[in-house]
């Protein structure tokens, strides 16, 4: 093998590696925080973090469950009966499992002096699965995690070092989720033009940016008036749940599943932006955008008319000036991306799905995991010229 291309495999292997590694140590980290918080009393706190790792857990289980039952059959050769699959995600061991799968996949990769093309596709196959049940973890684990350790803390006006051994495990847990998804879309692309290490980076930093002052006003919010945060996380959810529903999302293989998707995609919404529809995506982003800063907004509003319920100890007339610049240094950053780093790709339509265009015979028998290619879709958008209109010969585009 090239000395090149086995250079990257090694790197997106060393990466499957460490992300593994994050998810069992902030899931770690966790753990220990509820039995800290046990043990000095704080019985709902620990109720709270054990909740929040119960709900993830049977989500990302049921997500992985269905992709695997949806999969083509034989597909995964290697994988063991069907039974020892049901009780491996009904043990919450599934996401796991997949994580391991892929690590022994990408390994088996690594060490062929040849691989062929089936081992290349199944190693990419298994990686965009687990960077999109990372990122479905990320939104519905590690950030409110991350919000409510916070919270915890301004309650409390002093952080003990469990809380921020937890705090800091969210924190990697999300930024290399955002990286990991960035880096599996780019996988997707057809053509896949350079996009090098400043246009993740940016992307990092812009995500970041935006979402450290959601979480602070959440998790404001929430020390101030714990009894009704549910009730404001309820009310917004349903409406960006409406939303999504909306714009006619088809990423699950059938309908009760795809009804999984979208209340996790509206979870994610109510702290960050996730694109699900196809087409121009400005003015959904920009509405979703001044929809959570307007929230946000209220809830900062609401702690100056209760600015003394608060210890004193917490530099509250820091941190919001802090977390303002963080946001108008995001949307500097997003403008940023958008202009001139955001790519755009020639998607050619398909007879069956318009997933992907006609290939060889031999690229159609290769695994192709059109969960994420459809999100890579949506993300990434046409090229709108002549040259990626119909020619003579073709019809949509298609020889």
């Amino acid at each position: 093998m090239p000395w090149l291309p086995r250079t990257a495999l090694l790197w997106d292997l060393v990466l499957g590696f460490w992300g593994t590694a994050a998810f069992l140590i902030d899931l770690g980290a966790d753990l220990w925080a509820a039995g800290q918080y046990a043990l000095s009393g704080r019985y709902l706190c620990a109720a709270l973090v054990l909740a929040l790792l119960g709900l993830a857990s049977v989500a990302l289980q049921l997500f992985s469950w269905v992709w695997l039952r949806a999969d083509p059959v034989g597909l995964h050769a290697s994988q063991p009966p069907g039974r020892c699959l049901a009780l491996l995600h009904l043990l919450q061991l599934g996401y796991l499992y997949r994580c391991v799968q892929g690590l022994r996949q990408g390994l088996l990769v690594w060490q062929q002096e040849a691989p062929s093309n089936f081992d290349l596709a199944y190693a990419d196959f298994l990686t965009l699965d687990i960077s999109m049940l990372r990122l479905f973890e990320t939104f519905l684990e590690a950030t409110p995690q991350l919000t409510l350790a916070l919270a915890i803390v301004l309650q409390s006006g002093r952080a003990e070092s469990y809380q921020w051994v937890s705090i800091c495990t969210s924190f990697v847990s999300i930024s290399w989720a955002l990286l990991d998804y960035h880096r599996a879309l780019r996988t997707c692309l057809p053509s896949k033009p350079p996009l090098g290490p400043g246009s993740s980076v940016v992307y990092f930093l812009w995500n970041l940016l935006l979402l450290w002052p959601r979480v602070f006003a959440v998790a404001l919010f929430s020390a101030l008036f714990p009894h009704y945060v549910a009730l404001h996380f309820l009310g917004l959810w349903l409406v960006l749940l409406f939303w999504v529903w909306l714009q006619g999302t088809d990423f699950m293989p059938d309908s009760c599943s795809e009804w999984l998707y979208r209340a996790t995609v509206a979870a994610i919404l109510y702290f960050s932006w996730f694109n699900v529809a196809e087409g121009r995506t400005r003015g959904r982003a920009t509405v979703h955008l001044v929809f959570l800063l307007s929230d946000s907004v209220l809830m900062v509003v609401t702690w100056l008319t209760h600015i003394a319920w608060l210890p004193s100890e917490i530099p509250l007339q820091t941190l919001l000036p802090v977390g303002g610049v963080c946001f108008l240094l995001g949307l500097a950053l997003r403008l940023v991306y958008y202009r001139w780093l955001h790519p755009s790709c020639r998607w050619e339509p398909d007879r069956v799905d318009g997933t992907r265009g006609l290939r060889s015979l031999e690229w159609r028998q290769l695994p192709q995991n059109r969960r994420v290619a459809q999100l890579a879709q949506n993300f990434f958008p046409r090229v709108r010229d002549e040259a990626a209109l119909p020619q003579k010969g073709e019809v949509n585009g298609v020889l």
